[in-house]
């Protein structure tokens, strides 16, 4: 369900482009879900994650500025800037705190071995900085004569089936570290 609520603004996104061919009336949409998911997070936990407030001010900025610059270009650079500032955000916690956020966001679910918990900060880094350099290579098709249909079919099929890719990869890796009493635990649960 999470992953469902995450992905609102993106699906609304997509389909108010294709229902309306209106790459300004899809960009309100997806600034409208997200300020949506904020209320909706406020009312409900009391409490907005730092990546819902990130992702609020880009998607109103950027799409603000699409919306109000009637330059489509906005828009399309805001999951760059987003998957940059996770990537940035991973790297500074590690080196200015030695802080290891995936472990501090997923530590009270799985046990991980120490080493495994810095591959998967470093897996998610490179992850986060390939799907910033994909998403600047969508952009650049627009200087190869690739339409705004194009480029809209590839950004949300790329930011949707890629992190989902991946963290189907995560997940085969991780299951041959998980150590028992995380395992254990979850069946005792379970049952």
């Amino acid at each position: 369900m999470k992953f469902l609520f995450d992905l609102f603004p993106i699906l609304l996104f997509f389909g108010v482009y294709k229902f309306s061919g209106d790459i300004y009336w899809a960009t309100g949409g997806a600034i409208a879900a997200t300020v949506l998911q904020v209320v909706y997070c406020l009312i409900r936990h009391r409490k907005v994650e730092t990546m819902l407030w990130v992702n609020l001010v880009l998607i109103t900025l950027l799409g603000g500025a699409t919306i109000y610059l009637h330059n489509d270009a906005f828009i399309f650079w805001k999951p760059t800037a987003l998957y940059l500032f996770m990537a940035l955000a991973l790297l500074a916690g590690w080196y200015l705190k030695q802080t290891n956020l995936i472990r501090k966001l997923m530590g009270e679910q799985i046990t991980l071995p120490d080493p495994v918990w810095l591959q998967m900060l470093w897996g998610w880094a490179l992850f986060f900085a390939a799907m910033a350099a994909v998403n600047t290579l969508v952009i650049a098709l627009n200087c190869f004569g690739f339409d705004q249909s194009m480029r809209v079919n590839l950004k949300i099929w790329g930011n949707i089936a890629l992190p989902f890719a991946f963290v189907i990869a995560q997940s085969i890796y991780l299951a041959r570290h998980i150590e028992p009493e995380t395992a254990t635990a979850g069946k005792a649960e379970s049952e």
